[in-house]
């Protein structure tokens, strides 16, 4: 206890919620408006071609920090906290997580300035991150034919810095989109 006081001495404290997402070129098909009568036709590459995106949310402050990579594994989630834990080198990170395996890795490496805490199994609804891949795959990859992977990264890029301008009205507008009445409670 001494240890996690002597680091948060002098810190704030920042709640993230962390997760991970598939993004590739295996369609993603919505319903689209058509006129009576007309058929909406949308044309999708079954290619299962996929890179992966790390990505959190500070909800309460309306942060959203992200990374892509090519697969999902420890080595790649060892890359997002010390890149989150140097950003945010001054405050005192509690990441909430799920319980990939790669969450529990005898060989993760979480910075002094992180701390994980895994929700309890079978909740995504509960990781407002889950809500920003559905608001990415819509916003950017719904009824879109994508030539290349790169093309599709590119997209989801482009939508996850959106609401990361890091303005001070597009991180009320995050901490509206993701904050949900049990964090703000919890404090």
């Amino acid at each position: 206890m001494a240890a996690v006081n002597a680091c948060l001495e002098g810190k704030n404290l920042r709640i993230m919620f962390q997760d991970e997402a598939r993004f590739g070129r295996l369609p993603v098909v919505r319903a689209a408006w058509a006129p009576h009568g007309m058929r909406p036709v949308v044309v999708a590459a079954v290619e299962r071609q996929y890179q992966y995106t790390y990505g959190a949310i500070s909800p309460l402050d309306g942060d959203i920090d992200w990374v892509i990579t090519d697969m999902m594994n420890t080595d790649n989630m060892n890359i997002f906290p010390a890149q989150i834990g140097t950003k945010y080198r001054d405050d005192y990170i509690l990441m909430v997580v799920d319980g990939a395996s790669s969450h529990k890795s005898k060989t993760l490496n979480i910075p002094e300035n992180i701390h994980l805490l895994c929700l309890p199994p079978y909740c995504p609804e509960l990781n407002p991150v889950e809500n920003l891949w559905d608001h990415v795959r819509e916003k950017a990859c719904a009824n879109v034919y994508f030539e290349k992977l790169s093309d599709v990264m590119v997209k989801v890029n482009g939508e996850l810095s959106k609401p990361a301008t890091g303005t001070v009205a597009m991180a009320k507008t995050v901490s509206q989109m993701f904050c949900r009445s049990w964090i703000i409670s919890s404090i």
